[in-house]
């Protein structure tokens, strides 16, 4: 057993599954280091997107390209410095994280078509979106650490909902359903925010607040942002137990959840034509989630039958790897076998009109 006062700053140490404590890699050098990094690379960020312009697929791919080498090369650090095991927790860790990520784009991309955000502007608002999940992430992963540390049944808790949330995926992917575009008129978030400040019609650049008729009033860029912040909490609930399920060291779990992110805006610019066609991304989170929800319920198990089995990190990077490739080949097919319909179905209707 680990004692009660091992601080979450250890070494890494080999892992007691019977534990209630959590070990970590992270020294408090390491851990300024990395959250002095991920500031740096935000305000990089920001002055990308300080000046309003489209985004070309060129830019697009260049810092997209930028944000997968890094986390790439890091894991490589991982595996150097702290040996396989921990670098194939943290690489099926950021893979997952990446995968539920593409996931956020889907509503990103349906908020920013519902609040009508110029091209120009997108980028700024999938930012504000981001720095809002890193954020939220933030506070998730300390509260987690910390109940997990103190209650190992936390970790039946965090496969439940895991296991929920994968099977309500699956309920609404086989019932056909989609997300719809939302009306921001009917947004609880724009009803509140109107009650209290005036709204001005249309963008104003990159300002949030402008003066109208002697008083302060809200752009649509400010509602689109609170809408996305907004969105960021649901996710939280989901990603974090979804990585703790894959490790139980919280720097690793900040890493990835950061990786993750901080390439989420570049990314949306160069998959934003293909999220459209991966219509089995909902079969495969679902099952990802799922999986992840039963090992971490076999691993609060363990804890209290040692007899009871569990599923290694090489096992899980394994199935998260094979789901996905399998969805986005049935996904591409699918679409390509829906454009084959729709193109005879046309030249039938054609051919009947000309008769």
């Amino acid at each position: 057993m680990v004692p009660a006062t091992t601080p979450l700053t250890a070494p890494l140490a080999a892992a007691d599954p019977t534990s209630g404590g959590l070990e970590t890699i992270a020294t408090p050098t390491l851990w300024v280091v990395t959250i002095a990094a991920v500031l740096v690379l935000l305000a990089v960020d920001f002055v990308a997107t300080r000046r309003p312009h489209e985004v070309s697929m060129r830019e697009a791919s260049l810092w997209s390209l930028f944000y997968i080498a890094l986390p790439v090369a890091f894991g490589g650090w991982v595996i150097a410095e702290h040996g396989n095991e921990t670098g194939v927790s943290y690489y099926t860790g950021y893979i997952v994280e990446k995968s539920l990520s593409v996931d956020n784009l889907f509503v990103f991309m349906l908020l920013l078509s519902a609040f009508a955000v110029p091209k120009v502007l997108q980028q700024r608002v999938l930012l504000f979106g981001i720095i809002g999940a890193l954020v939220l992430r933030g506070i998730f992963i300390a509260l987690g650490a910390a109940a997990l540390s103190a209650f190992t049944i936390v970790f039946l808790f965090f496969g439940l909902i895991l296991l929920a949330t994968g099977a309500k995926l699956l309920r609404d992917a086989l019932r056909g359903e989609s997300e719809e575009t939302p009306d921001p008129n009917e947004m609880r978030v724009v009803k509140v925010l109107r009650r209290f400040w005036p709204l001005t019609d249309d963008y104003q650049g990159t300002r949030m607040t402008v003066k109208q008729a002697g008083r302060r009033a809200l752009t649509p860029l400010a509602l689109v942002t609170v809408a996305v912040f907004m969105t960021d909490i649901v996710f939280a609930v989901d990603s974090v137990p979804a990585v703790y399920g894959i490790t139980s060291d919280p720097y690793l779990v900040f890493a990835t959840n950061a990786f993750a992110l901080l390439g989420l805006r570049a990314l949306y610019f160069v998959i934003q034509g293909l999220l459209a066609q991966l219509v089995h991304l909902s079969y495969g989170l679902s099952i990802i989630l799922g999986f992840i929800g039963v090992k971490l319920v076999l691993h609060w198990a363990h804890t209290v039958w040692e007899s009871v089995p569990l599923i290694g990190n090489r096992a899980s990077l394994a199935v998260v790897v094979g789901v996905l490739v399998v969805t986005t080949i049935t996904s591409l097919l699918a679409v390509r076998r829906e454009e084959r319909r729709a193109s005879v179905d046309g030249r039938e209707v054609l051919e009947r009109e000309v008769q």
